[in-house]
């Protein structure tokens, strides 16, 4: 390769692995695999030795990747907080090794622990209390996320024992596998893309506006690493030991060795026996463990010499692929689905594997007939990523994406900006109605006792085409169809019954307004307060909600301005169910009336519930501050920028005891007691 070839596949590098990072870090979407990730930052490496004039301080083997948002307040780091260099290779392991011994004078150990596939946090600890929890960020500053960290269920907020005055400890945040499926089956109820593994669901959760909405992800701390500044052990392994001791979440899979034969013996084994853990793990992580010899060794620009992480390498099969389904989904997306003649797989037997869209389809060059290679995305969703050519026939062609919904016959459409094709026949297509019905009556919607293969029943029998018909179903029958008993059946009508007094912002959720999810229904209802407020909002209204953007703004705007989604409103308006936030029973005074009020900050309550107590008293919520703003009721850590805001405009800031005062009564908890019964 000349040089001018290399200064060109150098800069090429560069864009390339700068953009994937910022997909990664940022938008938790990366494009490309770790090990794809992994081998293009090593060809990067190998260039910039062989042609040292083309060094840079900002290319991203000389920088960490970065997580840093807009959301947080961004804290120094008190030590810098790096990446580890990695190597798929035992070979560069023992090299790692060799490079070690020929370094330091005296004997040393490794200590060996998992690599957890998470999202990196580090915790200070002041008089054993937790106060501060960052993320990596650049690795100079992290963005706070104290508030976040106290929600999480084994970070422990007070020590025992005989820990250090002040101390950092660093680790990774985690999403259970169970904790994941969990989330993803939400998120499609809710119309919503899943996370594509764990990692990615954590770091995506870890970094919610919304405390209370972290408390309910299922994420989980292990802690790994204290820096040898913080405390006075002389070995990783007696620190850790330590920290374990005062009540801090550390991993129990660590074990100290002595030669690279131990070390290969851990890798082997954990290579198997990690399929068998609950979170996900990618490799094992080898550290000199004498501290002394870490200062010794000291750093690059953006890794510590004394540490390697052995990376495994995804598992994969190849297997043929026998046809493609067209599914169509709640929303209308339809997406295609590889059915694959079946293979052993991370432990199961997988015989389908999503293929995405018909963008991925023509990436890929998947045809039917093809051998293809199948990954489990994160150790859960197997995912196609690529085809044995050498193995092709010769008659296979490209399949064509189909013209029509493979439900209704309906033709597709694909709005610009969209990877996927849709139904547009949202009203008429089986699958469509099906799954807004279900949706309709989920649990964190209007939580109507039944599921997919009642609704299944039900439209069967002709007894249900929107949520309406729900509501005029008898006992007799429900008697008359297969399978009910007295008992269920009187469950199910006393469930509709009880659906009645779910409040309004739970309504709009069940709705199933594409985009909306359930917290997008919540910020919508507490800010215009009622069903007919938001049918007459234009998109630009809709837009001054602080999460609501142009796509979302669109989606309800369109949905409001559909004759037949009137009409099913008023049919559910006249059965019973809540259409409005303030007034009718639900309202406790006037004490607010007319007020627009901005609520930041931590409070004695969730910040949900202070939203639904001020519009229970009449008030409005806003999530931006503006001229037309009454006050900001501030909690305990603030938005800065909202406070600043606010001291530009003239807006009066007030605490949550200020607040308490404009009310008729300070019996606050009992207010938002009536308030979040159902």
């Amino acid at each position: 390769m000349g040089k001018d070839e290399a200064q060109r596949r150098i800069e090429e590098l560069r864009i390339l692995l700068r953009e994937n990072s910022r997909k990664y870090y940022v938008e938790n979407a990366p494009d490309m695999s770790d090990q794809e990730f992994d081998f293009l930052m090593h060809e990067l490496e190998a260039l910039e030795a062989a042609y040292p004039e083309f060094y840079s301080p900002d290319s991203p083997t000389q920088r960490v990747g970065s997580d840093l948002g807009s959301e947080f307040v961004k804290r120094a780091h008190r030590y810098p907080m790096l990446s580890l260099g990695n190597t798929y290779s035992i070979s560069e392991v023992e090299e790692f090794a060799a490079r070690a011994d020929k370094l330091l004078e005296s004997g040393f150990s490794y200590c060996c622990e998992l690599k957890f596939d998470g999202t990196a946090i580090c915790l200070t600890y002041t008089g054993g209390r937790l106060t501060r929890a960052l993320t990596r960020g650049d690795g100079t500053m992290g963005d706070d996320v104290t508030r976040n960290a106290l929600r999480i269920s084994n970070i422990p907020h007070t020590l025992k024992g005989d820990f250090p005055e002040e101390f950092e400890i660093r680790g990774e945040i985690l999403m259970p596998y169970a904790s994941f499926e969990a989330l993803n089956r939400e998120r499609a109820d809710e119309g919503e893309a899943p996370f594509a593994n764990p990692r990615n669901a954590a770091s995506g959760s870890l970094k919610l506006g919304d405390s209370e909405e972290v408390a309910k992800r299922g994420l989980w701390c292990t802690l790994y690493h204290i820096p040898a500044q913080s405390v006075p052990f002389d070995t990783h392994y007696e620190a850790l030991s330590k920290a374990a001791s005062w009540g801090l979440p550390v991993s129990e899979h660590i074990k100290l060795c002595n030669s690279i034969e131990e070390i290969r013996a851990f890798i082997d084994y954990w290579d198997v026996a990690r399929r068998s853990l609950p979170y996900a793990t990618d490799g094992i992580v080898i550290k000199i463990n004498e501290l002394s010899a870490q200062r010794s060794l000291g750093y690059t620009a953006k890794s510590p010499r004394w540490a390697v992480a052995y990376k495994f390498k995804a598992e994969q099969a190849c297997t043929p692929l026998l046809s493609i389904d067209y599914q169509v989904g709640r929303t209308g997306a339809v997406t295609p689905v590889a059915n694959l003649a079946p293979v052993q797989l991370g432990g199961t037997v997988v015989k389908r594997a999503t293929l995405v869209n018909a963008d991925q389809i023509a990436a890929l060059d998947v045809r039917v007939g093809d051998s293809v290679y199948v990954e489990k995305g994160g150790e859960i969703i197997p995912k196609i990523t690529g085809v044995n050519l050498s193995l092709r026939p010769a008659d296979v062609l490209p399949p064509a994406f189909p013209a029509l919904c493979p439900d209704c016959g309906t033709p597709l459409v694909k709005q610009e900006g969209e990877a996927k094709w849709f139904c547009p026949n949202q009203d008429g297509c089986p699958t469509q109605i099906k799954g807004r019905i279900l949706h309709f009556m989920g649990r964190k919607a209007m939580n109507i006792l039944a599921g997919e293969a009642t609704v299944e029943q039900f439209y069967a029998a002709s007894l249900v085409k929107t949520p309406s018909d729900l509501y005029k179903i008898s006992k007799y029958q429900l008697m008359s169809l297969e399978g009910w008993q007295d008992k269920a059946a009187q469950r199910f009508l006393d469930s509709l019954e009880d659906s009645k007094k779910v409040p309004f912002e739970r309504v709009l959720f069940a709705l199933g307004i594409r985009f909306v999810g359930e917290s997008t229904a919540r910020d919508i209802a507490l800010h215009f307060g009622s069903i007919d407020a938001i049918a007459s909002a234009s998109k630009k209204d809709l837009l001054q909600i602080s999460d609501v953007g142009e796509v979302v703004a669109g989606s309800v705007y369109e949905y409001m301005h559909k004759d037949a989604h009137m009409e099913e409103i008023g049919k559910l308006r006249l059965i019973g169910l809540k259409f409005e936030v303030t007034g009718g029973s639900d309202s406790v005074s006037a004490a607010l009336a007319g007020k627009t009020i901005v609520v930041s900050g931590n409070f004695s309550i969730s910040r949900d519930a202070m939203k639904e107590l001020i519009a229970a008293h009449g008030g409005k919520c806003a999530s931006s501050v503006s001229g037309s703003t009454s006050f900001l009721l501030a909690g305990s850590k603030p938005g800065p920028e909202k406070l600043r805001k606010c001291d530009q405009l003239g807006i009066p800031v007030i605490s949550e005891d200020e607040f308490s005062k404009l009310l008729p009564s300070s019996e606050k908890n009992e207010a938002v007691q009536e308030l979040t019964l159902f």
